[in-house]
């Protein structure tokens, strides 16, 4: 007899499967977007869709705390009983676990502060073009 495989991904056909309307979709780009900061909670919640930066399943549905970036992906600290454990996940993989709205706020009034400045910069530079003339 040979022994069965026992790959990374063994056993997960429930687990990994997306939902029957789910499927085919690609992840929105406003779940990709979300800036995580360190401290943040998220939920770890595979995508299949996308084959990179996928956890073991043990992971999956767990809650971890955002310790820092590793080029596009996050690092996020699991307990797991007595131990931490260090995944390294992609954005697509993750859901945030904390409230949208005042993260959106700050977005939004830094790019108030932007165009208002850029407002400024404007006028500033037609008086200095009129005074050239």
């Amino acid at each position: 007899m040979v022994k069965p495989s026992r790959g990374l991904r063994h056993r997960s056909r429930k687990i990994m499967k997306k939902q029957i309307r789910e499927r085919g979709a690609v992840p929105s780009l406003s779940s990709i977007i979300i800036d995580y900061r360190p401290g943040d909670k998220v939920y770890i919640d595979v995508d299949p869709a996308v084959h990179g930066g996928i956890p073991h399943r043990r992971y999956i549905g767990s809650v971890g705390t955002v310790v820092g970036n590793r080029g596009r992906a996050l690092i996020v600290e699991v307990s797991v009983g007595s131990k931490t454990k260090k995944l390294f996940l992609l954005p697509e993989h993750v859901k945030p676990a904390f409230n949208l709205t005042e993260r959106t706020a700050e977005v939004l009034s830094r790019l108030r502060e932007l165009s208002n400045i850029r407002k400024e910069q404007r006028k500033i530079l037609l008086s200095i073009l009129s005074k050239v003339k």
